[in-house]
C-alpha cells in the first residue's frame, strides 16, 4: 500500500485540567484556576477524529501518560501526597494530549536511508512537559517498532526541542521528496524561544536530511512575544500550501524566496496583519488548524469554532474561498476544553507520513475503535476537576483507573509500567 498521512491525535487524559503551568501560552495562564471538564474534553478530542474520519482521512491516537508521573516525582525525593501544590500541579498535567509535541517526524521520501525518522522532543523548557519523552518514546516505540521506521531518543539538554510544532513540510504529494522546515526562536519579549536552532539542526542530521532541501527559519520576537509560542500557531504547512501570518517568520522574504528556489510550485498564502491582528490570530488559533489534503486532492483546513467565531478571521477565510484561493473547504471543530488549555486542532496531532501496514493497529482507529473509547470516557472519566481537588486522593485513584481501563481495552497493558 502507498504510504500516506496518518495524524495521531493525542487522546485527553482524565488528569485534564486548569494550572496555567505555560507561560507564554495566553490561554492556559488566562484559565488558570478554572474548573476542567476531563470528560468533555476527551470526547470533543474522539469527536474531531471522527470528522477527520468522515473527510476520508487516516487517523491514529496517541495514549495518555501516566498521571500523577510518580516516577518524577521520586528523582526529587518526594511522594505525590508529600509534595508541594506546584509539583503536584507538574506531575498531575495532561500536558501529552498535545501530540503536535511528542516529536518530529521526517518521511521516508526524505531521508537518506529511506525510512521515516522520528526524534522525540525534550520539552525541557517547561517543567511539567520535561518528563514526557520517556513515556512518549516508549510509545513511539511501540507504536512504530516495523524496519520502516527509526526512532531516535531526545535531544539533550539545554537545547529545546518542542517537536513537531515547530516543523513544517511542503512536497508535491505526501510521498514525494519535500522540503522539510525547522523554525526556531532566539527571544520573545517576556516569554522564553522554546525550540533552539542547535536541536532542529541536530534532529535534521540524524534524521539523515538532504541540507540542500531543509531550511532553518527564525520566528520572529514579535510574534512570540504576543504568545505564539510555537511555529504552529502562527504558521501551518502542507502539501504545496504554506499558511501563515505576516508576522510569524523574521525574516519572511529570505525564507519564501528559499522555500520558492527548492519548490517553485508552493502556494504561499499570507494573511495581512491589516487584515487579521496578531491578536485576533493568536486568540482564534487560525493558524493552529489542520491543514490536510483530502482525496479529491483538495486542501482543507480543519478549525476550532473560536475561529469562526472571530469576526476577523472568518471574514478573511470566506473571502479566501470565495476567491478561489488554496484552501477550499473549511471544516469546523469543536475542542473548547483543550483550546482553554492553550492547544488547537493542530496541536492535538501527530502527522505521519507511512503505510499504515506497517504501524501497530493499536494505535490506529475507526468508528467503531472510536466507539469503544468512547464508551469507556463516559464511564471513567472524571466530569470535572477544580483545582482545590489536585491533592484529593479519591481524584488520584480514578484518574489513574480510568487509564489503566484504557489501556486494558486497547491491549497495550505493557505501558502501564513504561
Amino acid at each position: 500500500m502507498p504510504r500516506v498521512e496518518i495524524n495521531f491525535d493525542g487522546i485527553i487524559g482524565p488528569s485534564h485540567n486548569y494550572a496555567g503551568l505555560s507561560p507564554g501560552n495566553l490561554a492556559a495562564t488566562r484559565n488558570q484556576g478554572a474548573v476542567s471538564l476531563p470528560r468533555a474534553a476527551a470526547l470533543q478530542g474522539i469527536a474531531k477524529m471522527r470528522a477527520n474520519l468522515s473527510l476520508g482521512l487516516r487517523q491514529g491516537i496517541l495514549l495518555p501518560h501516566a498521571r500523577p508521573d510518580h516516577r518524577w516525582l521520586e528523582t526529587l525525593a518526594t511522594s505525590y501526597a508529600d509534595a508541594a501544590p506546584h509539583l503536584q500541579a507538574q506531575a498531575l498535567s495532561a500536558s501529552a494530549m498535545w501530540a503536535a509535541n511528542a516529536a518530529t517526524v521526517s518521511p521516508a521520501s526524505d531521508t537518506e536511508d529511506g525510512r521515516c525518522h522520528l526524534s522525540v522532543a525534550n520539552l525541557v523548557t517547561m517543567p511539567h512537559r520535561s518528563h514526557e519523552w520517556p513515556e512518549t518514546l516508549a510509545q513511539l516505540r511501540l507504536a512504530f517498532a516495523h524496519d520502516a521506521f527509526r526512532v531516535h531518543g531526545p535531544v539533550p539538554a539545554p537545547f529545546g526541542d518542542e517537536g513537531a510544532a515547530n516543523h513544517m513540510r511542503l512536497a508535491p504529494e505526501h510521498d514525494a521528496p519535500g522540503v522539510e522546515v525547522f523554525v526556531y526562536g532566539i527571544s520573545g519579549g517576556p516569554f522564553p524561544a522554546r525550540q533552539h536552532r542547535e536541536a532542529s539542526e541536530a534532529v535534521a542530521r540524524r534524521h539523515g536530511l538532504d541540507p540542500a532541501r531543509t531550511l532553518f527559519v527564525q520566528q520572529s520576537e514579535e510574534a512570540i512575544a504576543a504568545g505564539a509560542f510555537h511555529n504552529d500557531v502562527v504558521a501551518v504547512a502542507n502539501g504545496r500550501v504554506l499558511f501563515a501570518h505576516e508576522h510569524a517568520f523574521a525574516d519572511e522574504e529570505s525564507f519564501y524566496a528559499g522555500l520558492r528556489r527548492l519548490m517553485p510550485e508552493v502556494e504561499i498564502v499570507e494573511v495581512p496583519a491589516a487584515a487579521v491582528s496578531l491578536a485576533d490570530a493568536i486568540a482564534s488559533y487560525l493558524f493552529n488548524a489542520q491543514l490536510v489534503t483530502l482525496p479529491s486532492g483538495e486542501t482543507a483546513l480543519i478549525l476550532p469554532t473560536e475561529a469562526r467565531a472571530t469576526p476577523s478571521v472568518w471574514n478573511w477565510l470566506q473571502a479566501h474561498v470565495a476567491g478561489n484561493g488554496p484552501i477550499r473547504h473549511l471544516e469546523v471543530v469543536d475542542v473548547r476544553q483543550s483550546m482553554a488549555n492553550g492547544g488547537g486542532p493542530a496541536c492535538l496531532r501527530l502527522r505521519v507520513v507511512a503505510d499504515p501496514a506497517t504501524v501497530d493497529p493499536r494505535f490506529l482507529v475507526d468508528d467503531a475503535k472510536l466507539d469503544r473509547i468512547a464508551a469507556l470516557i463516559e464511564a471513567h472519566w472524571p466530569e470535572t476537576i477544580a483545582q482545590d481537588e489536585i491533592g484529593d486522593p479519591a481524584l488520584i485513584a480514578r484518574i489513574e483507573a480510568a487509564r489503566c481501563a484504557l489501556l486494558d481495552l486497547l491491549g497495550t497493558v505493557e505501558l502501564i509500567d513504561r
